[in-house]
């Protein structure tokens, strides 16, 4: 019998070889910063710490109980729904293992069955914010003093202030408390700064989540024209650029919007997810009452009526109306009580050779049916740019929301995604203090 010798290539058995010990891209021609990758540092050992919180929700909301009076105004400038939305108790394992599989070239997700990632699509029915209309964005060449007491009604003194930011502890503790006869211009005033609070402590969180830009600031001038901005847009802009910041590097925090990060883990992946303490209905909780009350995650499984959390907010007077709430985004559905029977967060921090390294079921397609049923319109509006491939805008931040790479998130079918390019300038291009 004549065996034939097939040529060997050394480089072939070398590349087998390393595809089975070594996690790094066998191919490094698309994922270029690999040996800055947090993931490269965890793999060899040379880094196993958590990241850090960098969110200060649930300190904004002790601070400031927001007054029913400007209640319209944040509805108006469409805010209400992330105020309802509330702090909710970050996984920080689970968050940190999300960052280890964020590719900054590609703004996806690498998991065993593919790449995925958060999408505008994603912020507008989690969060309830537009992702159309004009850019968030602006001069940053601002009179700080003018501009605080033209549309805040005080001057913040320089221990309030570092740079162009302004602390939130400050805004809560001069804005926060209204008189009885609080007229509409002191009205707007208090609301404009309890929606600047919620965006540093919510949205856009600076390094340490103490403070927020004042570029904001201004278009909050007008309410209505505030609620026609790409709100959506430039805060997937902010996620995306701080994943990318804590992928590389060995960093040792996380700031941008964490909520939204987790809240799509939790609808997308069974990894983490925890369970509703009791079976809850599709619906939001109607809480007609609860509007000064944000502190779910205080309330214990079992303290349930009808699948409903026991209210201890504050209450209105008996014979008050009390305007019924707006229909709420789908990440307020999460404000109830919550187990981890199943999925308990402390899995994800065994040391990386002592657990599973397959993210366990997948839901791609999401969006759908009862799912969908009693969203507020906002959260479908604009679906003809949910797969568009453009630049997100948040002031100097500028990423690429890039559909193409997961399609299967829409339902189609994903063929071999076109080759994108890592933007080094744009990357560079930092504004924070």
């Amino acid at each position: 019998m004549v065996v034939a010798l097939l040529p060997i290539d050394i480089q072939d058995i070398y590349m087998a070889f390393r595809g089975l010990h070594d996690a790094d891209p066998l191919d490094p021609s698309v994922l270029l910063l690999q040996d800055r990758h947090r993931s490269h540092f965890v793999d060899t050992e040379q880094l196993q710490d958590v990241l850090r919180p960098r969110q200060q929700m649930r300190a904004f909301l002790s601070m400031w109980r927001m007054d029913p009076r400007i209640r319209p105004y944040v509805i108006r400038a469409g805010f209400y729904g992330i105020y309802r939305l509330g702090h909710i108790i970050i996984d920080w394992p689970l968050i940190t293992c999300l960052v280890e599989r964020w590719q900054p070239e590609t703004h996806t997700f690498h998991v065993p069955l593919g790449e995925m990632t958060i999408r505008l699509q994603d912020v507008a029915i989690i969060l309830g914010l537009r992702i159309d209309g004009p850019a968030v964005t602006g001069t940053c060449m601002i009179d700080v003093a003018e501009l605080c007491d033209e549309l805040l009604g005080v001057t913040p003194p320089a221990d309030a202030l570092r740079g162009l930011t302004i602390s939130i502890r400050w805004l809560c503790q001069q804005l926060s408390t209204l008189g009885p006869d609080a007229d509409e211009v002191a009205l707007e005033r208090s609301a404009r700064g309890f929606i600047l609070a919620l965006m540093g402590s919510f949205l856009f969180p600076n390094k340490k989540g103490v403070h927020v830009h004042l570029c904001f600031l201004p278009l909050l001038r007008d309410f209505i024209q505030t609620s026609t901005y790409s709100w959506g847009g430039a805060v997937l802009a902010h996620t995306y650029r701080e994943l990318c910041r804590a992928s590389l590097d060995r960093k040792y925090g996380i700031s941008g919007c964490i909520t939204l990060i987790q809240l799509w883990s939790w609808k997308r992946l069974h990894v983490g997810r925890p369970n509703f303490g009791r079976s809850v209905p599709f619906a939001a909780p109607p809480l007609p009452h609860a509007l000064h009350d944000d502190d779910v995650d205080g309330v214990v499984a079992g303290g349930m009526d009808d699948g409903l959390p026991v209210q201890h907010g504050v209450q209105p007077e008996p014979d008050a109306e009390v305007e019924p709430d707006p229909a709420l985004p789908l990440g307020c559905r999460w404000r109830v009580p919550l187990t981890r029977v199943l999925n308990p967060s402390g899995v994800l921090l065994l040391p990386r050779s002592a657990r599973r390294t397959d993210v366990g079921p997948v839901l791609w397609e999401l969006y759908v049916g009862e799912v969908v049923d009693g969203l507020p319109a906002i959260c479908l509006a604009a679906q003809d740019i949910w797969r568009t491939m453009s630049p997100l805008i948040c002031f100097e931040i500028v990423e690429w929301h890039r559909p193409e790479r997961v399609l299967r998130q829409f339902g189609m079918h994903q063929d071999i995604p076109p080759a994108c390019s890592y933007e080094h300038q744009l990357h560079r291009v930092d504004a924070r203090g």
